[in-house]
């Protein structure tokens, strides 16, 4: 055990024993994002590293505060990537804010969710305890699914040392391509398209333009082109868009009004509640306006939920950042934080004000 990991055990134990919180924080890149930081801070940027990687077995083990750009170099330069994208938000991003985050980007229509490329983790808990979990290897299914219940956890279960994620190949060949439609007709076809067998991975719907981007083999997304008819966008401008959704540096994105993030059926109608932008194929919409009532109450009559993605700490006092959460769920939450956290040290209000 590294003497830092040692220091880190002995500032959890004083915390709990004086009843103190502490903030874990790596690159800050992502601190917007939950509820207000609170407690001491706890800075596990110099845990860092690649720990072990092996490009003919498709895994890789970093350690918490290795850089993701750090990460990405290392496998492209083997052909190689976190094909769900996950979003950077800046130069200092982490592996594991990427993990406590549990964001993904564009193509988690086709891929996935982050959650699902986790195959193992360490972390120590709330009791000082180091514990690992799963493995590295694809068809580790023994005991909980641990790794991937961090997945999103913004720190509230215990500081992350290690996780071992899935990679895949780059992309063989890509194209973008774009049609302009209203937001009912552009719903309508990337359902119908989501039922046959395109190579579509990321679409995004803003301002009566639909961008659809084809990867895979050069055959396949060259039939893919010819089959939809869509006007092309030349690569470099292709590259550049995709990048500005993963981002949020898209002009859409700008300003201060509140973000929301819906998260719903793909088939749900158009929620006609502000200005609109929706990815994965329509399961994912992005709203600016204030009005939390509103959203929250059309996202659950159609089945999914709100987040308050991006906000002042006011509207989040206000209105919490995530969804409310039934009795049976907030249960369940409770009992995941006394089991890993019993003192409550870690991250406390970061997800839930009581948690």
């Amino acid at each position: 055990m590294s003497t830092l990991i040692e220091n880190w055990i002995g500032q959890i134990a004083d915390a709990a024993k004086s009843g103190r919180m502490l903030a874990i924080r790596g690159g800050g890149s992502k601190s917007f994002y939950g509820g207000p930081e609170q407690g001491e801070r706890l800075d596990v940027r110099g845990h860092r590293g690649i720990v072990a990687y092996e490009p003919t077995e498709l895994v890789v083990t970093a350690r918490a505060g290795t850089p993701l750009v750090e990460l990405a170099a290392a496998l492209a330069e083997k052909g190689q990537w976190l094909a769900f994208e996950p979003p950077h938000f800046g130069p200092s991003a982490t592996v594991g804010g990427m993990l406590a985050s549990g964001l993904s980007g564009p193509r988690r229509q086709a891929v996935g969710a982050l959650r699902d490329f986790v195959l193992g983790a360490r972390l120590l808990s709330g009791a000082g305890e180091e514990l690992s979990f799963g493995g590295q290897v694809m068809k580790n299914v023994a005991g909980y699914d641990v790794p991937r219940l961090l997945a999103g956890s913004l720190g509230t279960l215990g500081v992350v040392l290690e996780v071992s994620l899935k990679v895949l190949p780059l992309p063989v060949a890509e194209k973008s391509v774009r049609f302009a439609v209203d937001e009912a007709a552009a719903l309508g076809r990337l359902n119908q398209w989501g039922g046959r067998p395109l190579p579509i991975s990321a679409s995004a719907w803003h301002d009566s333009v639909l961008t659809l981007r084809l990867s895979g083999a050069t055959a396949a997304v060259q039939a893919a082109q010819r089959t939809l008819a869509g006007d092309d966008l030349a690569d470099a401008d292709a590259t550049a868009f995709w990048q500005s959704l993963r981002e949020q540096t898209h002009a859409f994105f700008a300003g201060d009004a509140p973000l929301w993030r819906l998260s719903l059926p793909s088939v749900a109608p158009p929620m006609a509640l502000g200005p609109t932008l929706i990815e994965w194929g329509g399961a994912q919409r992005w709203l600016r306006t204030g009005d939390a009532g509103a959203i929250r109450a059309a996202a659950v009559k159609a089945g999914g939920h709100a987040t308050l993605f991006r906000g002042d700490d006011t509207l989040k006092a206000a209105a919490g950042v995530f969804q409310p959460l039934t009795a049976p769920l907030a249960r369940i939450h409770r009992n995941l934080k006394h089991a890993f956290d019993p003192q409550g040290v870690f991250n406390r209000g970061r997800m839930y004000p009581e948690l």
